[in-house]
């Protein structure tokens, strides 16, 4: 019983650090600095002042933040969801993957030509610096909306490039200085990683979705933890298989995300509280890798800032802006995906693979990729808002809701429907004795800003308001659901 009190310290410390982590949160609302920035900075700061923060293993650190991806890419998924990402499906997988490359090799060019770094060495920091971050981007939208696809295709680009990002950087690790053959081994390595992680995740997802819809458990709160466990199994199946797990873990989060099943809403936002953590834990985890004393006792913080402008205003606004031409965006949608493309976990992660393969100079490019995260997280991270104002590409913050208002039901509610008002469509600024729902269908419930609108026939509807329908005819969903979608011609309004 001697060491209880050493071990209560120990979670004493590590519950604090935790509270300020999350209370971070508001703070970094009012810097404009996002929150992952201030939990790296922090944990880099402690393991200098404390150096045994600063003994876990790499290996360790790699092992814990692959579990936080998990989490993180799969709560990344279910947000996208199959709705979403239908209408940019293929702009994300052509920048989530035509992208990757083309950024490496422009990062890899520049390292070489202009800060003299040899051939493997900057393949290797064009790999790592590749991919963007789900995590940070997820964290820099936080509780911004961006209106068109712009924001689908960000977010997809987030979390399709992290498996690419990764799988590179195991083919480049297997090539090695091994010449054409060993190059050919990475290709093969590579595609095999995509192949088999895309065909786990897609089979995965469909059978976790049938689990989660036909296997009923004896207790609700089981039904989060069955979705979590399922995505462990999916990612390890992938893995084994030699295929690419976070892909895998990736695409099945987008299969389930719209899906309507029992305990949805719990399992949703247990997965959201689980993704915050990941968050926090990663970035304090890989904080705890940088040594500050070694970064500016070097020249590594002076190469990583060349190298982050070179990729923030050259590398990706050139390579990435001209991918973009093929996709059907507006010029200011196009600049702003080409700005918030951020780096954080996933490259330092990379970084640490470096680190660990025993690459000369490793060290120098670990803290290379530190520096360049950093610059992306706090000045492009910080930009990201202001970028989107200059850029047009609407975004508006959403208020908490913390207050929610539901009814349980022993089986399914098919004659249920949840409808936005659009604005410009028909039921905007329509009142409901005008509006032509028909006979079996009417409106229960107008959530408006937060605040419950009484349900009369003189209430005048308003673009963003949330209604709840009863519907006693599921022929007259798609008609019904007309009426809330942005369309000029107001014909789905009844003449008075």
């Amino acid at each position: 019983m001697s060491d209880v009190r050493p071990f209560a310290l120990l979670v004493l410390l590590a519950a604090v650090a935790g509270l300020l982590a999350v209370w971070s949160n508001r703070a970094a609302e009012r810097i404009r600095v996002p929150a992952p920035a201030l939990f790296l900075i922090a944990a880099a700061v402690a393991s200098d002042l404390v150096p045994d923060l600063a003994s876990v293993p790499v290996v360790t650190v790699q092992r814990a933040v692959t579990i936080m991806l998990i989490l993180l890419l799969f709560d990344g998924g279910m947000h996208i969801g199959v709705h979403r990402l239908r209408s940019a499906v293929g702009a994300v997988v052509w920048i989530g993957v035509a992208g990757t490359a083309v950024t490496a090799a422009g990062l890899a060019l520049a390292a070489h030509a202009v800060f003299g770094f040899d051939w493997r060495a900057a393949v290797l920091l064009g790999v790592a610096l590749a991919p963007t971050d789900p995590a940070v981007v997820f964290s820099v939208l936080g509780r911004r909306e961006v209106g068109g696809r712009s924001g689908t295709v960000l977010e997809g680009e987030s979390g399709a490039n992290d498996p690419v990002g990764i799988a590179a950087m195991a083919a480049v690790l297997v090539a090695g200085t091994g010449g054409w053959h060993a190059i050919g081994e990475g290709l093969l390595e590579f595609g095999t990683e995509m192949a088999v992680g895309a065909g786990v995740g897609l089979a995965g997802g469909y059978g976790l979705a049938l689990v989660m819809r036909r296997l009923p458990l004896p207790n609700g709160a089981l039904y989060p933890l069955q979705t979590l466990l399922g995505a462990g199994v999916i990612y390890g199946l992938a893995t084994i298989a030699h295929g690419s797990g976070f892909l895998a873990v990736f695409l099945a989060g987008i299969l389930v995300g719209d899906l309507r099943a029992p305990y949805k809403a719990e399992i949703e936002r247990f997965h959201t509280s689980l993704a915050s953590l990941a968050e926090i834990t990663a970035f304090a985890l890989l904080g705890l890798t940088v040594s500050l004393s070694d970064l500016v006792h070097g020249d590594a913080w002076l190469v990583g800032l060349g190298l982050a402008a070179v990729l923030a205003f050259a590398v990706r606004p050139v390579l990435v802006g001209v991918l973009l031409l093929v996709v059907k965006l507006t010029a200011g949608e196009r600049l702003f995906i080409m700005w918030s493309g951020l780096k954080g976990a996933v490259p330092i992660l990379l970084g640490t693979y470096i680190l660990t393969a025993q690459v000369p100079d490793a060290d120098r490019l670990y803290q290379v990729v530190i520096v360049v995260v950093a610059f992306s997280v706090i000045v492009q991270g910080g930009l990201v808002p202001l970028v989107a104002h200059r850029a047009g590409v609407p975004m508006h913050t959403t208020e908490p809701e913390p207050w929610a208002l539901g009814m349980r039901f022993r089986d399914e509610p098919t004659g249920l429907r949840r409808h936005t008002v659009a604005a410009d469509s028909p039921a905007d600024g329509s009142t409901l004795r005008d509006l032509a729902l028909g006979e079996d269908t009417w409106i229960s419930m107008i959530n408006r800003g937060g605040s419950l609108v009484p349900v009369r026939g003189s209430t005048e509807l308003r673009a963003d308001d949330e209604v709840l329908l009863l519907t006693d005819a599921d022929h007259e969903a798609d008609s019904t659901a007309a009426l809330f979608t942005a369309n000029p011609d107001q014909s789905g309004r009844a003449s008075s």
